[in-house]
């Protein structure tokens, strides 16, 4: 499978929702939409129904709310679209490596974890004024979100190498959901 390094999951009956998961700057909110398109569902960026259900901006959650504060409303958000008809879903670079959060998830999904380098994911965000954990250079605090995610990423049923251009990860992507997440050729 193009861009696929490796793919434990099981063949699931479906569609199943795509629930793409890996460090900010894997490339998740600008793939999302073209595998959406490709497979002709709907998307959902998960940190944008966040802000909409909490009416300001994620860096106003956490600085009125802390991250446990984040934390509930992105698991309100996550259960919301996991109740909707099968789509592709982007989380935030944390989501996954919340306790449960995966299991929970991987019931009615195929969940894709986007590994790219620490570095890459930088130079794909540059300055992240608008992310609360990545203020000032992002590398250093990528570095560390790597060390302490990596192996809840791992758990996820596909792993894709997301270092391609959008399209390339898209193309994997789309494999991947008509392989083992029930989406038809």
């Amino acid at each position: 499978m193009a861009g696929d390094r490796r793919a434990r999951g099981r063949r699931l009956s479906g569609p199943r929702h795509l629930v793409l998961v890996g460090l900010p700057g894997a490339g998740k909110s600008t793939v999302g939409p073209l595998v959406a398109s490709e497979l002709g569902t709907a998307w959902c960026d998960l940190d944008r129904n966040i802000e909409t259900i909490a009416g300001c901006s994620v860096a106003e959650i956490f600085a009125r709310d802390g991250e446990v504060g984040f934390r509930e409303l992105e698991r309100q958000a996550m259960a919301a679209a996991l109740a909707e008809p099968a789509q592709v879903i982007a989380t935030g670079g944390g989501w996954a490596a919340q306790p449960g959060n995966l299991a929970a998830a991987e019931l009615v999904s195929l969940t894709i974890y986007m590994s790219v380098s620490p570095e890459m994911a930088a130079r794909r965000l540059g300055p992240a004024a608008d992310r609360p954990l990545l203020a000032g250079d992002p590398l250093p605090t990528l570095e560390m979100l790597l060390a302490q995610r990596e192996a809840w990423y791992a758990l996820a049923g596909v792993e894709i190498d997301a270092t391609g251009s959008p399209e390339t990860v898209a193309a994997g992507i789309v494999t991947a959901a008509r392989q083992y997440g029930g989406w038809l050729r």
